[in-house]
């Protein structure tokens, strides 16, 4: 236990040194920080931990695509069993009203720490994220992923998870 504090506190002091221009630089709500926590591997009993996460979103570094408008996101978790990873990937929104469903694909660094074994240290993440419009800068959701290594290592048996969130933007 006393590991996973020191992994949350090396994570918090990692994020710690993300830039956010002032509002007199850039228009507002242009990056949005993502804050979850939830159930890693929710599907392996034997394996279930609980973790939590950060998550940076850059709007400003948009492409238009035939998916829509993709951005980049760049984040990482930590379980308490001492599993960590570290990504950066893309996303794209869909907004119905004050629902917006959020896609997104992350390839990233996996260390198993004391938790599961994913057979290799380049895991993708591919993750579905619901969420609801409170206001203007603020959203509530829940998000589902699953992370795997595409049959790169001597093993593939892939993680289930499920977050609630909290995103914040500036």
């Amino acid at each position: 236990m006393k590991n996973f504090f020191l992994n949350i506190l090396i994570l918090s002091i990692s994020f710690s040194f993300v830039n956010f221009a002032s509002s007199d630089e850039i228009d507002p709500i242009e990056t949005e920080v993502n804050v979850y926590t939830g159930m890693f591997d929710f599907s392996d009993t034997k394996q279930a931990s609980g973790f939590v996460g950060l998550q940076h979103q850059n709007d400003e570094l948009f492409r238009e695509s035939f998916l829509g408008k993709i951005s980049p996101i760049t984040g990482g978790f930590l379980t308490e069993k001492n599993a960590f990873y570290f990504y950066t990937g893309a996303q794209t929104e869909y907004n119905f009203g004050p629902l917006i469903i959020t896609p997104s694909f992350a390839p990233g660094y996996y260390n198993s720490g004391d938790g599961k074994d994913l057979g290799y240290p380049l895991e993708f993440k591919s993750e579905v994220q619901v969420s609801l419009n409170l206001s203007e800068t603020t959203e509530f959701g829940m998000s589902y992923n699953h992370i795997s290594n595409a049959s790169l290592g001597t093993k593939n048996p892939g993680a289930n998870s499920y977050m609630l969130n909290f995103l914040k933007q500036f």
